[in-house]
C-alpha cells in the first residue's frame, strides 16, 4: 500500500469571491519548481495461525534510492511473481524498474505459546506466533534493479508498463530514438516493429502482448500491413489507435479493421472490442469468443461467435462535415471542418478561419473519431472554416516529434498553428479538386481567429500576442500563462528546472504587445490551471493600458461542468469574434 507526505508542497489556497463569507480552500499543490509529496510503499506481511486466521502483520517499507528517484511511476504485481514498480528521477530522464522481495524465510522462530487460565484453573493456549527470519538481503521490502533506462530529454511512462509474462519475461517501454519509434522490450531487447507507435499495453501473455499502436507510414509502408488492413491502409496512421497483437519474434497481426479510437480487453478465449471511428456516431461494444467445435468428420474446428452489445447513449443527430489532410512542409495531421449542407453558409465562397487546437504535448485533436468534431460542426455552422492542427509534441509521431518542443514549447508549437494557416489555401484548391460536387469555400486569412482551452487557450492567447499578422482574434480558455504555477511532473517533463527556461516560455511578458482583440475565460474553482494564470496576464495587460476581455465563471473547474454555462459560453465566444472579425 502507499503513504505520502505532501507538507514539503507548497500550500494554495482557492476562495470563491462570489460568496465571500465561505473561507478559501487550502490545498497541497506540487507547483514546478518546488518540492513534491514523499511517496513511500509498504509491503504489509500476513500471519496466520493453524486455523488459517489472521493473527497480525508486520509493515515492511519497499526500499529504493528516494533521493535519486522520488517519482514513483508505476506498481505491477502479477501472480507467480515478485512485485515490480517503476521508479523515475526528477528530470524523467532515467528511470529503474525494481523487483521487491515479498521474502521466502529460512527459519521460523516460534514465540513463547501465549495462553491463559480459565475459570478452574486449568492453562488454555490460544495461539502461538511465528517469526519469519530471512536471508541478509532477502527480508520482505528489499529491491533489486531488474532495468534502467535513460534518454536525453525524458522517458514516456506507457500504460501497462512494466509487467511480467507468465513465464517470467520483463517487458518494458522503450523510447527508441534510432528508429524514432516508441517499443516495447523483452529482457532488454526490443521486439516491436519500427512505425509502430506503442500507446498502452493491453494484455501480456506467453505468446505476445496486445497493445494500442498508431502506425507511422515514413517508417512501416503500406507494402509491409497486413492483408486486414490493405483496403484501408492509408488511414492506419496517427490518427489511428488500433488494437495489435504482437509476438516476441517480432511478427504482429491487427485485431480490430476500421481506422478509429479502439481498445479492448482480454481473457481466456474471449475479448471486447471497445471504441469508435468516423463512421459512429456512439461507441461499438463487441464481444468476441473463440468456440472449439468438431465437424461431422470428426475434425477439431474453431470459430469465432462476435455478439455486438447495445449502447443506449443519444447521438448528436448530425454527421460533422470533416476533411482530412496534412499541410505544410512538416506534414502536420489536420482536420478541416466546413458547414454542413443545410448551413446557411454551405455556399458561400470565402469564409474566415477559425483555428481550434490543443496543440499542447501529450494529446492529439486530430483523431479518426467522430466525436471529436461535434463542437467543431457547429462553429462551422457559425460561418467559419474550422481547422485543428496537430503540431509538434501532439505525440503519435514518434519520440523525436514529442521531443521537438523540448524547452521551447511555446515558440514550437505557435510555429506549427502560423504554418497550417499558411498552407491551408493550398490544401482547400486540393480538396475542391477532389469534391467537384461540393462546394468548398476559399479562406479569408485576413480573418483568422483561434480558440482553445488549457494548453489551447496558451496558443489562442500566445497567438494573438506574437503572430497578430496571422491571427485577428482569439479566446483563450483557462490558458496556463506562466508554468511557474503550473505541476512539478508535467511541467518539468518539457521545460526542465531553468527557471530562465520558464520565463521564456511564458506569455506574461508579451502582454505590452498585444493589439488584436482577446477574450479570456477563467473559473474560480480550477484547481488545475487556477485563475492565477489569467487575473496575471489580465494584469499585466492593465498596466500597459492593453485593451482586452476577461470573463471569470463563478464555482467553474478547469472544464465547464454546467450545461447552460457551457452553451452561454460558445454563444459569447462567437459574439465576440463576430465583432472582432468584422
Amino acid at each position: 500500500f502507499e503513504t505520502y507526505d505532501e507538507s514539503p508542497e507548497p500550500i494554495w489556497h482557492l476562495s470563491d469571491p462570489a460568496n465571500p463569507t465561505n473561507p478559501a480552500q487550502a490545498n497541497r499543490y506540487p507547483q514546478a519548481l518546488t518540492a513534491n509529496a514523499d511517496v513511500r510503499l509498504t509491503l504489509l506481511e500476513l500471519g496466520y495461525d493453524s486455523d488459517n486466521c489472521c493473527y497480525g502483520a508486520i509493515a515492511n517499507e519497499v526500499q529504493w534510492d528516494h533521493e535519486s528517484y522520488e517519482y514513483l511511476a508505476a506498481v505491477s504485481w502479477s501472480e507467480g511473481h515478485d512485485p515490480i514498480i517503476l521508479v523515475q528521477d526528477r528530470l524523467q530522464q532515467h528511470d529503474q524498474v525494481l523487483a521487491i522481495h515479498v521474502g521466502k524465510p529460512i527459519a521460523t522462530m516460534r514465540d513463547a505459546e501465549n495462553g491463559f487460565t480459565d475459570d478452574n484453573g486449568d492453562e488454555v493456549e490460544t495461539f502461538s506466533i511465528a517469526i519469519p527470519e530471512y536471508a541478509e538481503g532477502e527480508r520482505p521490502g528489499t529491491t533489486r534493479v531488474l532495468e534502467e533506462h535513460g534518454n536525453d530529454y525524458w522517458l514516456d511512462l506507457i500504460h501497462g508498463t512494466p509487467a511480467f509474462t507468465p513465464d517470467g519475461r520483463l517487458i518494458c517501454a522503450m523510447n527508441d530514438m534510432d528508429v524514432d519509434t516508441n517499443r516495447l522490450t523483452v529482457d532488454g531487447t526490443p521486439f516491436t516493429p519500427a512505425g509502430l507507435q506503442v500507446r498502452e499495453v493491453l494484455d501480456v501473455t506467453d505468446d505476445d502482448v496486445l497493445c494500442v499502436v498508431q502506425r507511422t507510414p515514413e517508417i512501416l509502408p503500406e507494402s509491409d500491413l497486413p492483408f486486414l488492413w490493405q483496403s484501408n491502409a492509408s488511414d492506419h496512421d496517427a490518427r489511428s489507435f488500433d488494437v495489435v497483437s504482437i509476438r516476441y519474434d517480432g511478427t504482429w497481426e491487427p485485431l480490430t479493421y476500421a481506422p478509429g479510437q479502439w481498445s479492448m480487453s482480454r481473457a481466456g478465449n474471449g475479448c471486447v472490442v471497445t471504441g469508435r471511428g468516423m463512421d459512429d456516431a456512439t461507441v461499438q461494444m463487441q464481444h468476441c469468443m473463440n468456440i472449439a467445435t468438431t465437424d461431422e468428420n470428426g475434425t477439431d474446428v474453431a470459430s469465432m461467435v462476435v455478439a455486438p452489445i447495445e449502447n443506449h447513449a443519444e447521438t448528436p443527430g448530425f454527421t460533422p462535415n470533416v476533411h482530412f489532410t496534412r499541410l505544410g512542409e512538416r506534414e502536420l495531421y489536420t482536420a478541416i471542418v466546413l458547414p454542413s449542407s443545410d448551413s446557411e453558409y454551405a455556399h458561400e465562397a470565402i469564409l474566415p478561419v477559425l483555428m481550434k487546437p490543443y496543440g499542447g504535448p501529450g494529446f492529439q485533436q486530430v483523431i479518426e473519431s467522430q466525436s471529436f468534431y461535434w463542437d467543431a460542426q457547429w462553429w462551422a455552422d457559425q460561418g467559419y472554416i474550422v481547422v485543428t492542427t496537430d503540431g509538434r509534441g501532439t505525440t503519435g509521431r514518434g519520440p523525436q516529434w514529442d521531443r521537438a518542443i523540448y524547452e521551447t514549447m511555446k515558440s514550437v508549437t505557435l510555429e506549427d498553428q502560423i504554418d497550417a494557416v499558411r498552407a491551408l489555401p493550398e490544401a482547400l484548391e486540393a480538396l475542391a479538386g477532389e469534391n467537384a460536387a461540393a462546394n468548398v469555400p476559399q479562406p479569408d486569412l485576413s480573418r483568422v481567429a483561434m480558440i482553445g482551452w488549457s494548453y489551447g487557450g496558451f496558443l489562442s492567447a500566445l497567438a494573438v500576442l506574437e503572430a497578430p499578422e496571422t491571427f485577428a482574434a482569439a479566446c483563450a480558455g483557462a490558458p496556463p500563462t506562466d508554468w511557474t504555477l503550473y505541476d512539478t511532473h508535467y511541467t518539468e517533463r518539457y521545460l526542465g528546472l531553468d527557471s530562465a527556461v520558464y520565463e521564456r516560455n511564458s506569455i506574461i511578458a508579451d502582454a505590452p504587445q498585444l493589439d488584436r482583440p482577446l477574450m479570456l475565460i477563467h473559473g474560480f474553482a480550477d484547481d488545475n490551471v487556477t485563475i492565477a494564470h489569467s487575473l496575471r496576464l489580465s494584469q499585466a495587460l492593465m498596466a500597459t493600458g492593453r485593451k482586452h476581455t476577461f470573463l471569470p465563471l463563478t464555482g467553474i473547474t478547469h472544464m465547464t461542468n454546467d450545461e447552460t454555462v457551457a452553451e452561454n459560453l460558445l454563444i459569447l465566444q462567437r459574439d465576440f469574434l463576430a465583432e472582432a472579425l468584422g
